[in-house]
C-alpha cells in the first residue's frame, strides 16, 4: 500500500512550509517536494506607490532580514535617482550602508547557526525533540547559547545606529543615507563594555568557528556525507574576485569549477536568469537561461560565496577561506551542511569588516546624498544572509512603481533545497513500515542547512509542531502523527 508523508509546518525555520514524501507500493520514495504554503504579493503591493517608499515598504517581507530588502530596494532606487550602482554613491553613504548590511549579515548568521542549527549539532539528528531547541542548548553549553544571543545583539545595535531602529529602520534612502554615525554609538560599538563591543565579537566569532571545526573532526558522517550532490553555485563577487557581500558583479561555477557565468553587471541579470513556475509552491525556481531549466539552477548563499569567490579581503577570514578550500583540496565543495563552516567564516569577516568602518572617520561626516539623472529602470542587488537577492523596479512619468521583481535568496536555492530532501528521504526511509521522528527531523535538517526564509516570511509566534500524516495509494488517510 502506497504511502503518502506530509512533515507540515518545517520548524526552526523562517516562515512557513511543508514536505510531502510519496512512497509507492514497495517502498521505494516516488516523490519528495517541498513546498512554500504563503503568498505574500509584495511585488503587487508597491505599484502604483512612489518610488521613495519603495525602500521602507519592500523590507516589511522579513522581521529577520529587513535589512537586506531595505538595502537590495534602495540600491535599485540610486539607479533610478541617477546616482550608479553600489560604489557610486558617497564615501558616507557608501560605507553607512555598509555597516549596516555586515551588521544585518552578523545578527542574522549569528541567530540562525546558534539558535536554529546547534541544536541538531550538540544533540544529533535523532536527539529527544524535547532538549532538541535553544532551551536545550542553553542547558547544555551555556557559554555557547549566551554567545548567541549577544552576537545577535551586537548587531542589532550596529544595524539601529545606522538604520535608526533595530528591525524596519529608515536609514537608507534613493541616492544615499539620511543620517550620519554618531560618536557615542561609535565609541559604544568599539570600546563598549565587555561584551558588547567589536573586539569581543571578533574574539567570539573564532571561538564559534574552533567549535565547528572540533565538531566536525568527530561528525564528518553529519557534516560532509549527510547530504552531497553536485551543484552549480552563483553570487556576486568585488570585481577582482573577492568575497563582497554589498556590492559586485554577478559570477556563476558549474559544479567542477568552470566559470558559468562571467562577471556580468547585475543591471542585465534578466539577459542571463528566468524563473520557472511550479503548480504545488508559490516559489518559483530561478534558472540560468543558457543552461535551460533542468540544468541551469544553481545554489546561493554561504556555501556558494566561498566557492565563487578567489579570496577574502580581511585577515582573519582569508586564513579560515583557505582552510575552507584546501578541505576540498581546491574543488568546489558541494556538501549542503558545509553550509554553516561558511555560515561562520562570514560572521567572522563581517565582525572584521565593522571593526575596520567603525575607524573610518567618514561614517561621522560628510555628504549623504548623490543624485544625477533620473531613469525609468533600476535593478539592485546585493548578497543577502541566505544568499543573492535581486530587487527590480520601473517606474512611470509620475514617480510610481508600475512593475517589480524580486528574487529572494531562498527562491535561487529552491531547487537544490528540493534535492536535499530527496537525498535524505531515499537514504533513511526507503523500504520502512513506520517514519520516526528522527526521520522527519532529518529531512528538516538538509532544509535548515539552508537557512531558508520561506517565502521571505516572519518567525511563527508560539508552537510549531511537526505533523505528519500517512496516505495510502489512493489517499486516504491511514494514520497521523505530531510533534511536540
Amino acid at each position: 500500500m502506497g504511502q503518502k508523508i506530509t512533515i507540515e509546518p518545517v520548524t526552526r525555520v523562517e516562515g512557513h512550509g511543508k514536505v510531502t514524501i510519496h512512497i509507492d507500493n514497495d517502498g521505494n520514495i516516488e516523490q519528495t517536494r517541498l513546498h512554500i504554503v504563503e503568498f505574500r504579493g509584495f511585488e503587487r503591493f508597491v505599484q502604483g506607490r512612489p518610488y521613495w517608499e519603495a525602500p521602507v515598504v519592500v523590507q516589511r517581507l522579513c522581521g529577520i532580514c529587513p535589512v537586506s530588502h531595505h538595502l537590495a530596494a534602495a540600491k535599485a532606487m540610486d539607479v533610478i535617482v541617477g546616482a550608479g550602482t553600489g560604489d557610486g554613491l558617497t564615501p558616507t553613504g557608501e560605507k553607512m550602508r555598509r555597516l549596516m548590511h555586515y551588521g544585518q549579515v552578523f545578527q542574522s548568521h549569528s541567530l540562525h547557526f546558534f539558535h536554529l542549527a546547534s541544536p541538531d549539532l550538540l544533540f544529533g539528528v535523532d536527539g529527544d525533540p524535547l532538549t532538541r531547541n535553544i532551551i536545550g542548548v542553553a542547558m547544555k553549553n551555556k557559554d555557547l547559547a549566551v554567545q548567541g544571543v549577544m552576537m545577535r545583539k551586537f548587531g542589532q545595535e550596529v544595524i539601529r545606529a545606522t538604520a535608526g531602529k533595530k528591525i524596519h529602520g529608515t536609514g537608507a534612502i534613493p541616492g544615499g543615507i539620511n543620517k550620519h554615525l554618531s560618536e557615542e554609538d561609535r565609541d559604544l560599538l568599539l570600546n563598549g563594555d565587555d561584551p558588547v563591543n567589536i573586539n569581543k565579537m571578533i574574539e567570539w566569532s573564532r571561538g564559534a568557528l574552533e567549535f565547528f571545526h572540533d565538531y566536525h573532526k568527530k561528525n564528518k558522517d553529519i557534516i560532509d556525507r549527510f547530504v552531497d550532490f553536485p551543484s552549480s553555485h552563483l553570487s556576486l563577487v568585488r570585481k577582482d574576485g573577492a568575497l563582497d557581500l554589498y556590492h559586485g558583479v554577478l559570477r556563476a561555477v558549474n559544479s567542477e569549477g568552470k566559470k558559468i557565468l562571467h562577471d556580468v553587471d547585475y543591471q542585465d541579470y534578466n539577459k542571463y536568469i528566468d524563473e520557472e513556475v511550479r503548480s504545488w509552491s508559490y516559489m518559483k525556481f530561478p534558472y540560468l537561461k543558457e543552461y535551460g531549466m533542468s540544468s541551469g539552477w544553481y545554489t546561493v548563499g554561504p556555501l556558494a560565496r566561498m566557492n565563487t569567490a578567489d579570496f577574502i579581503d580581511t585577515p582573519l577570514a582569508q586564513k579560515e577561506f583557505e582552510r575552507f578550500r584546501s578541505y576540498t583540496e581546491g574543488r568546489i565543495n558541494n556538501m549542503p551542511m558545509h553550509m554553516h563552516w561558511a555560515r561562520l567564516i562570514e560572521i567572522l569577516h563581517s565582525a572584521e569588516k565593522m571593526k575596520e568602518l567603525l575607524q573610518d572617520p567618514d561614517l561621522l561626516k560628510g555628504e549623504l546624498v548623490k543624485k544625477g539623472n533620473k531613469q525609468r529602470t533600476g535593478v539592485g542587488l546585493l548578497e543577502a544572509p541566505r544568499g543573492t537577492l535581486f530587487h527590480h523596479y520601473k517606474i512611470n512619468e509620475f514617480d510610481q512603481i508600475v512593475m517589480a521583481n524580486l528574487i529572494v535568496s531562498t527562491t535561487n536555492n529552491n531547487q537544490p533545497m528540493n534535492l536535499a530532501v530527496n537525498q535524505v528521504a531515499r537514504a533513511l526511509m526507503t523500504g520502512k513500515k513506520e517514519i520516526s521522528e528522527g526521520m522527519m527531523n532529518a529531512v528538516e535538517v538538509a532544509i535548515r542547512a539552508y537557512d531558508p526564509c520561506l517565502s521571505c516570511a516572519t518567525h511563527a509566534m508560539g508552537q510549531m509542531p511537526l505533523e505528519i500524516a500517512l496516505y495510502d495509494s489512493n489517499d486516504k488517510l491511514i494514520d497521523t502523527k505530531r510533534s511536540i
